[in-house]
Parts: C-alpha cells; sequence; structure tokens
C-alpha cells in the first residue's frame, strides 16, 4: 500500500464531548478525574486522567557553554536521573517564567540576566492536563541554592554538545530535558549562524 492508498476513517469533528465528570482524587500536587464522554463516532467512553498545574523546566547555559544539570532520584523509577531544572507551578495562576527563575534559584543557586521561552512541552498528553513551559537561560550569576525540603539534589554542568550527544545515545532519558536541551541547542547554533 503506497502513502497515497492509506486510508483511515473520517469524522467531521474529532471532538470528545464530556457528558460527567468525577472527582476521584485530590492530592497536593495533581487530581485524578474520571470522565464519561461522546466520542466522534456516537458512541460513549470513558476518560481518566491527571489534572496538573503545570511546570516550567530551564536550559541554564553557561558563559563557556555548558548547561546546569541536576541530579536526583526518581522514586517511580527507582534510579537517579539526570535533568535541567525545573518545578510546578504553585497556581494556575502563576506566570511560568516566575517559576522559572525560582526554580533555577533554588535548585541551582544561578540567576539569569535573560530568558529564552522555547515553548510548551506536554509530558503525557493521553491523561494528564499538564504542560511544562520551556525556557532557555543565559547570562548566569551565582548564589546559594535553597531547595525544598524533600528534595536531594547534585548540581552538574556538562557541555552543551556531551549534553546532546547523551541525549541522542539515549543515556538521558528525562522527556523534558530531552525536548528543552534539544530545543535550546538548535536555539544557539541558529543565534551563531550554523
Amino acid at each position: 500500500m503506497s502513502e497515497n492508498e492509506l486510508q483511515s476513517p473520517h469524522f467531521e469533528d474529532l471532538t470528545e464531548k464530556q457528558e460527567s465528570s468525577l472527582l476521584v482524587y485530590e492530592g497536593k500536587i495533581f487530581d485524578l478525574r474520571h470522565d464519561t464522554v461522546r466520542l466522534p463516532n456516537g458512541h460513549d467512553g470513558v476518560r481518566d486522567y491527571i489534572v496538573h498545574k503545570g511546570a516550567a523546566c530551564i536550559v541554564p547555559v553557561t558563559d563557556d557553554g555548558c548547561i546546569l544539570t541536576v541530579r536526583q532520584y526518581r522514586y517511580p523509577f527507582k534510579k537517579v536521573l539526570i535533568e535541567i531544572p525545573a518545578g510546578k507551578l504553585d497556581s494556575t495562576a502563576e506566570d511560568p517564567l516566575d517559576a522559572a527563575k525560582r526554580e533555577l534559584k533554588e535548585e541551582t543557586g544561578a540567576e539569569a540576566a535573560e530568558f529564552t521561552f522555547l515553548g510548551e512541552f506536554y509530558p503525557t498528553c493521553a491523561y494528564s492536563t499538564e504542560i511544562i513551559f520551556m525556557y532557555m537561560a543565559t547570562g548566569l550569576s551565582f548564589g546559594s541554592t535553597s531547595p525544598d525540603d524533600d528534595e536531594f539534589i547534585e548540581t552538574e554542568k556538562i557541555p552543551l554538545e556531551t549534553l546532546v550527544g547523551e541525549i541522542m545515545n539515549g543515556n538521558i532519558k528525562d522527556g523534558k530535558t530531552q525536548a528543552a536541551v534539544l530545543k535550546a541547542y538548535f536555539k544557539i547554533k541558529e543565534t551563531k549562524g550554523e
């Protein structure tokens, strides 16, 4: 079958219409909902999903072309992962840039002269409303860190080219880190005219 011969059902409207919604769990970081929806074919379906306030992540670029990363134990996977600084918004009304600035300072001790918005990342669009707002931070100055009481992290400086290589080799597992670092990499190359 050729590309021109591909066929799939056609629907005028792919929107699923909510018929009912039940709050199953209300938590500190997210809520869990169970909805009944009307599907595009007219049948009923069920959607269980997480309602999340959103988050921000930052690619901190040092003057010598390195990225500040954090090593943190991630309980669901039972392993330490290398990630870029990130954290949840305090509320849906919080400006994501304010959250990015706060998380950068808390996790790395750095403040930035300039932030560049890199876009939005939907980490788990099949079952969560979470949006991660991605930024690149440059013109860094350094002070002390102030992580949350339940947050144990180590900061590591990795050359950008090395970090991109680690992503492409599958050694960086975190999705937001992959997306944001690669976007920053191409943004930097574009700025340099490469």
